[in-house]
């Protein structure tokens, strides 16, 4: 019983004391929120065909499919060009603060609200992958994505030098102005009835975290409030830990349901179903390169055998680092040749970015170091930088998809 007790007790220490995966939850912030920006980017020409009042479906179709659905968007708050324009405009900078980690809290809040407004304006416009940044957009905004590659930890490093040479650290200003600009907007929608009652999940989670931003600002502006600071940490922590096994337990849901319902197509079982799409002109970007590939009867079979048994298996080997980390290169690599070869780019980034939650720590550790030694080459002042901290040991301890 008393070892029992011990091991509980280790547990929710570690839960509540520190927030695990840091560079786990880096990677897939800037993963997600770099897929989403490409893909906004990509696709800007396009964009009031796809989303704007003007496309295929039309302002009027999408209101009457969201008042079915209870689904959020703000686009449809109104059908002009301008609102749109603006709306666009926001998520393209939303992701992109994101994927450079500024004001990270505040950043995925609106990288969320732009992926569910344009998402669920044209319900059709799509490959899979969006399904998948739907549902990570709202993870993520409980995760503490901010704690390394961010500007957010670059700028709190550079502080806490400061603060040890007995500088005085200016006031930061963009915060709180950031913070009265987004409660200036929520009330304006609020009051001006844009938030409908059967929607409220948004704008009930927008409305928490804006006064629990201003709670913690207003908690580190008083030193002698130590203990509100510690238990905000602790709820923080244990909201980012929460979100980030939900993160985990999506991927391997995702891939355990694919590889099971494969199991059961008769094109899968005789190791066919490989070679169709390879042939369907919306799926052959490169013609010359899919009839390579399909010009093998062996090939075609080892693939789609191979794209089963990795599915069905991922999920069981997570307790078991070395075939784990197999695993990983294996299904990375098989999203790259989708990438290439059937056309799907943003589909195969949303997916690797998944898989990037089980990457190991030693591994994206020393990925960050040769990325920090090429920028100081090219910038030539790797001297005078101030590199961000690395977290403690304790939120980097082994766990099941952050083991080395």
């Amino acid at each position: 019983m008393n070892r029992l007790s011990l091991t509980l007790s280790r547990g929710v220490a570690q839960v509540t004391g520190a927030a695990l995966g840091p560079y786990q939850s880096a990677v897939i912030r800037i993963g997600f929120a770099g897929t989403w920006l490409l893909f906004l980017l990509r696709e800007f020409p396009h964009r009031q065909e796809l989303y704007g009042p003007a496309g295929p479906w039309g302002w009027n179709l999408a209101k009457q499919l969201t008042a079915d659905n209870h689904a959020f968007s703000a686009l449809l708050w109104s059908d002009g060009r301008l609102w749109f324009e603006i709306c666009y405009a926001l998520a393209v900078l939303a992701s992109a603060a994101l994927v450079l980690g500024w004001r990270t809290r505040t950043a995925s809040l609106l990288f969320m609200v732009g992926v569910l407004s344009l998402q669920n304006r044209s319900v059709f416009v799509g490959d899979g992958g969006d399904n998948v940044l739907h549902l990570m957009s709202i993870y993520l905004v409980f995760t503490r994505c901010g704690q390394v590659w961010s500007l957010d930890a670059r700028r709190a490093a550079r502080a806490a030098a400061a603060r040890a040479r007995g500088e005085r650290v200016p006031a930061d200003l963009a915060g709180p102005v950031l913070w009265a600009v987004l409660g200036l907007a929520l009330g304006t929608a609020a009051l001006t009835g844009r938030f409908h009652a059967t929607e409220w999940l948004i704008p009930v989670l927008l409305w928490t975290a804006w006064a629990g931003l201003g709670l913690w600002w207003a908690v580190e502006r008083r030193a002698a409030w130590r203990e509100p600071r510690i238990l905000l940490d602790v709820v923080a922590n244990v909201l980012h830990n929460g979100a980030l096994a939900v993160i985990m337990a999506e991927a391997c849901l995702i891939y355990a349901t694919a590889g099971w319902y494969k199991v059961q197509g008769s094109r899968w079982q005789d190791g066919t179903a490989v070679y169709y799409p390879l042939h369907l002109d919306y799926f052959s970007p490169w013609p010359g390169l899919a009839d390579l590939m399909s010009s093998s009867g062996t090939i075609m079979m080892i693939v789609a055998y191979g794209t089963v048994m990795t599915q069905v298996a991922f999920p069981f080997t997570l307790f078991n680092r070395r075939v784990k980390n197999v695993l990983l290169v294996v299904m990375m690599a098989e999203h790259a040749v989708i990438a290439v070869v059937l056309g799907l780019p943003f589909f195969s980034l949303a997916m690797i970015a998944a898989d990037a939650v089980f990457l190991p720590t030693s591994f994206l550790r020393r990925l960050g170091d040769l990325a920090a030694r090429a920028r100081g080459r090219l910038a030539g002042s790797a001297g005078r930088a101030v590199p961000a901290p690395r977290p403690t040991e304790e939120s980097t301890a082994d766990h099941v998809g952050f083991t080395t």
